[in-house]
Parts: structure tokens; C-alpha cells; sequence
């Protein structure tokens, strides 16, 4: 399997452990009542726990750069794409699932937000975040 590939493969598997805390923790809070923000900022912050470390460790399998630097670019990608972007896309996409069954309408949204920031995370943490220092 060719790196860039295997990269991938571990970013999928971290991310579908990182999606389903947000995902289920979003959906119960929404479903109790807590307004959108709030419950997406809730649930993505418990997504975010474990998942610069993960990626890190296992996905970028990155071993040198400053850690410090990391974690500030991490949180602040993360935090983009998560707290503005994900609120813009659910906001923009909940109006489609209007007249589904309510568990459809409140996920639904995040769905297509989760699928936008994955390919938003991604990119920016395999060229920004944990970027291989090019070697001659």
C-alpha cells in the first residue's frame, strides 16, 4: 500500500472513532433541547480530546516537528472547522431534512458537516499540522 494511502486509511479510522463520540453526543443533547451551538460545541470538544493525539501519534505518525506549534495549529484548524464551519454547513443544509422524522432533521445536517470538515481536517493537517519536513 503506498504511504499516502495508508495515511488515509488510518485518518479514517481515527476519524470514524472521533465522528461517533460527536456525532451520538450531538444528537442526544440536541434532542434534549440544548440549542445547536452549544451542543456542537460540546460534542466536538469531546470529539477533539483524543484526536490530536491519535492523529499525531498514529495517523501522521508525526515524531519531530514542535509539539507546542502542533497543538496550537491542530486547535486552531479543528476549531475552525468544527465551531464555524460545521455550524454554517448545518445551518445551510438543515432547511433538506424539513418534514423528516425529527432524529433525521437533527442528524441529517451534521452528517453533511461532518462530511465537509473531514475533507477540511485532512487537508489542513497533512499540509499544515503534521507536514513531513521535506529531506535532501
Amino acid at each position: 500500500m503506498k504511504p499516502e494511502h495508508a495515511t488515509k486509511l488510518r485518518f479514517a479510522v481515527v476519524g470514524i472513532a472521533n465522528t461517533a463520540v460527536d456525532l451520538v453526543a450531538y444528537t442526544l443533547l440536541a434532542l434534549a433541547g440544548v440549542p445547536m451551538f452549544v451542543a456542537n460545541l460540546v460534542s466536538t470538544s469531546a470529539g477533539m480530546v483524543c484526536s490530536f493525539t491519535l492523529n499525531r501519534s498514529f495517523t501522521f505518525r508525526a515524531k519531530g516537528g514542535d509539539v507546542r506549534t502542533q497543538i496550537l495549529l491542530f486547535a486552531l484548524v479543528t476549531a475552525v472547522g468544527l465551531w464555524v464551519v460545521q455550524p454554517i454547513v448545518i445551518s445551510l443544509t438543515g432547511g433538506a431534512f424539513a418534514g423528516t422524522p425529527e432524529v433525521v432533521a437533527v442528524v441529517g445536517p451534521k452528517l453533511v458537516a461532518l462530511a465537509f470538515t473531514l475533507v477540511w481536517n485532512y487537508v489542513l493537517y497533512n499540509k499544515l499540522v503534521f507536514r513531513q519536513k521535506e529531506t535532501v
